[in-house]
C-alpha cells in the first residue's frame, strides 16, 4: 500500500526538506487503521522519528474494550522485551563511568552467580548476559518469572545453577530472558540501587520520559491512561490483564508510551546524545551495543521479502540488513499485547509501535509500509500480504493443536496414585491432589498455573489450566515406582505453535518429594 507524498506546507516547515521528501506521513493513519481493522487490533499507538524530529506520534482505537477509553500518544503499554535495550544502556552508562567493563566476569559483581557448568560460571562476562549466547535454551527457566510468580531475584539467581544448558557456551543464539534479569541485578549491585530505580532516575528522567515507569506497580494511581491486553478466542477479543511483565525486571518490565519512546529513539539515532544535548551514553558504548555478538541463520522468507543477508544480536538489539541498510530493532510480547521498535540509522529513522492485541504482524505491516516509502521501494501491500500469512498460520496452528488420539490407549490407575508433591530444583514445588473426584495441579509459586488433569492414555494426562486464555495446555507424563505411586514426571506443551515459549514446561524435571 503506497503512501501518497506529503504536501502540507505547515508540516514541511517543521522538518528538513530531505526528511519529508522521503518520508510521507499524510497517510500513515490510513495504513494504521487498515492494519488494525484487518488484524482486529483494538488499540495502537505509533511514533516516527527522522532527522531528530518527531514527525508522527498518535494513538488510535481504544485501550480497553471494557471501558472504551481512547488511545493517545501518552497511553502506556507494556513494552516487554524492548526493555532489554534499556538494561544494556544502563550498563553502558556504568561502563562510561568506569564502574564496570563489558568484559567483566559476572561473578565479580554477583558472587553468588552460578550456572550448571562451572566453566561457564567462571567465564560468563557482562556482554554474554546481553547477547543470548549463554548456552541456555529458548526461554529456559522462564517459569520462574512467567506467569507472575512470588520468586525474588535471589530465588531466580539460586535457580540458575539447575538449568542444564541446551548448547555449549557462545556457540548458538538462543533467546533467554533470565540472563537479562541477571544483567538487571548487575546494574543494581554496581549502582547501589534497584534496577527499577536506576532506570527511572538515570534514563527515563533525563530523557523526559515522564509517564514511563520501570514496572507496572510504579505507575501513579492517578494515571489511568494505560492499556490492557486483548486475546482473540472464541470468535471475539477477550480483555486480559497482566502487570506488563513486572517479574521480568531487566528483561521486560518497562511501561511506556510512543510519546516517551520517541525521545528514546532520538537518543539512539544521535549516538547517545539526548534531546537536551547531554550524552546519555557514549558513541563508543553504542558501537558495542549495535555490534553483532552472535549471529543466526538468515531466513529464506526474509531474503525474499526484504533481501536479508545476515542477522544477529548485539547487546539488547536485534541486528539485520534491510535492502542493504543496517536495521536495528526489537519486538516485545505479552499475552494480549505486543510492541515493535525499528531503527534505520543511515536514514536517521526510528519507528515505535505499541498495541494491545497479540497480532505482531499488524505492527510489522505498518513498519514495512513506512520503510518502503523511506527507501523508495517497489510498492507492496504489506497489510494484506502479512495478514494472509498470519491467518493461514493461525488456522494451521490451531488445527494442529488438538492432540491426536493415542495409538494404543491404556487405562489409568486410580486418581489417588498420582497425588503428591513433585519438586523441580529450579522451579520448586508442584502439587497434584484429588478434589471432588478430579485430579488438580498447582504450581505453588504461580497463581495462574492451576488446572485440572484430563486423562489421555496410561499415566499420561493433559493439563487444562483454569485460565483458558493462557493457551498453554500441556501433557504431563508420570513415571511410577514399583508400588504404582509417582516417582517423577515430565511435561511439555501440547502445541508449541500456539503456546508461548516462556511456558517452558519441557525444562522441568519433576521428582516426588
Amino acid at each position: 500500500m503506497k503512501l501518497t507524498k506529503l504536501a502540507s506546507f505547515a508540516l514541511l516547515a517543521s522538518a528538513t526538506f530531505s526528511s519529508w521528501a522521503q518520508l510521507n506521513t499524510n497517510n500513515i493513519e490510513e495504513v494504521i487503521k487498515t492494519s488494525m481493522a484487518r488484524f482486529d487490533v483494538p488499540g495502537m499507538a505509533v511514533a516516527v522519528v527522522q532527522d531528530d524530529q518527531v514527525v508522527f506520534a498518535k494513538g488510535f482505537g481504544v485501550s480497553n474494550l471494557n471501558t472504551n477509553a481512547k488511545v493517545n500518544k501518552d497511553t502506556l503499554f507494556g513494552i516487554a522485551s524492548n526493555t532489554k535495550a534499556f538494561t544494556s544502556a544502563a550498563l553502558a552508562k556504568l561502563v562510561d563511568e568506569g564502574k564496570l567493563s563489558w568484559g567483566d566476569r559476572v561473578i565479580d559483581h554477583l558472587p553468588e552467580f552460578r550456572l550448571y557448568d562451572s566453566y561457564v560460571t567462571r567465564e560468563m562476562r557482562i556482554r554474554d548476559l546481553l547477547s543470548h549466547r549463554s548456552g541456555l535454551g529458548l526461554g529456559q527457566g522462564d517459569l520462574m518469572i512467567w506467569p507472575s510468580t512470588d520468586k525474588s531475584v535471589k530465588d531466580i539467581l539460586a535457580g540458575l545453577r539447575y538449568l542444564k544448558p541446551a548448547s555449549s557456551f557462545r556457540s548458538q543464539y538462543a533467546y533467554n530472558n533470565l540472563m537479562f534479569v541477571t544483567a538487571g541485578e548487575v546494574v543494581a549491585r554496581v549502582a547501589g540501587m534497584s534496577w527499577n530505580d536506576y532506570i527511572e532516575k538515570n534514563i527515563l528522567t533525563p530523557l523526559h520520559m515522564d509517564n514511563s515507569r520501570a514496572g507496572f506497580s510504579r505507575i501513579p494511581k492517578s494515571n489511568k491512561n494505560w492499556a490492557i491486553g486483548h486475546i482473540p478466542m472464541g470468535g471475539k477479543l477477550n480483555p486480559f490483564f497482566v502487570n506488563y511483565l513486572e517479574d521480568f525486571r531487566g528483561a521486560g518490565a518497562i511501561a511506556s508510551s510512543v510519546s516517551d519512546m520517541s525521545q528514546w529513539l532520538r537518543t539512539q539515532l544521535a549516538g547517545g546524545k539526548m534531546p537536551n544535548g547531554e550524552q546519555l551514553f557514549s558513541e563508543k558504548q553504542q558501537a558495542q551495543m549495535w555490534h553483532p555478538h552472535i549471529t543466526s541463520m538468515a531466513s529464506k522468507s526474509a531474503f525474499e521479502a526484504y533481501h536479508q543477508q545476515f542477522r544477529g544480536y548485539g547487546l539488547g538489539w536485534s541486528i539485520e540488513d534491510y535492502h542493504g541498510f543496517k536495521k536495528l530493532g526489537h519486538g516485545g510480547g505479552i499475552l494480549g499485547m505486543v510492541s515493535q521498535v525499528t531503527l534505520l540509522p543511515e536514514k536517521k529513522l526510528g519507528i515505535v509501535i505499541l498495541s494491545n492485541q497479540q497480532a505482531f504482524s499488524a505492527l510489522s505491516a505498518v513498519t514495512h509500509e513506512v520503510l518502503e516509502d523511506v527507501l523508495e521501494l517497489e510498492d507492496k501491500d504489506w497489510v494484506e500480504d502479512l495478514a494472509n500469512k498470519h491467518f493461514a498460520g493461525k488456522q494451521k496452528a490451531y488445527a494442529d493443536a488438538k492432540p491426536d488420539a493415542p495409538a494404543d490407549y491404556q487405562p489409568q490407575l486410580p486418581n489417588i496414585n498420582y497425588t503428591g508433591t513433585l519438586h523441580d530444583d529450579w522451579y520448586g514445588d508442584v502439587i497434584v491432589e484429588q478434589l471432588d473426584g478430579k485430579l488438580r495441579i498447582d504450581f505453588t509459586h504461580t497463581k495462574r498455573l492451576k488446572g485440572t488433569l484430563e486423562h489421555y492414555t496410561g499415566n499420561t494426562f493433559i493439563v487444562k489450566w483454569d485460565e483458558k486464555l493462557l493457551e498453554a495446555d500441556a501433557f504431563i507424563r508420570f513415571e511410577m515406582n514399583t508400588q504404582n505411586r509417582v516417582n517423577s514426571a515430565k511435561m511439555r506443551a501440547v502445541s508449541t505453535a500456539v503456546t508461548d515459549f516462556s511456558f517452558d514446561f519441557r525444562n522441568l524435571n519433576l521428582k516426588a518429594k
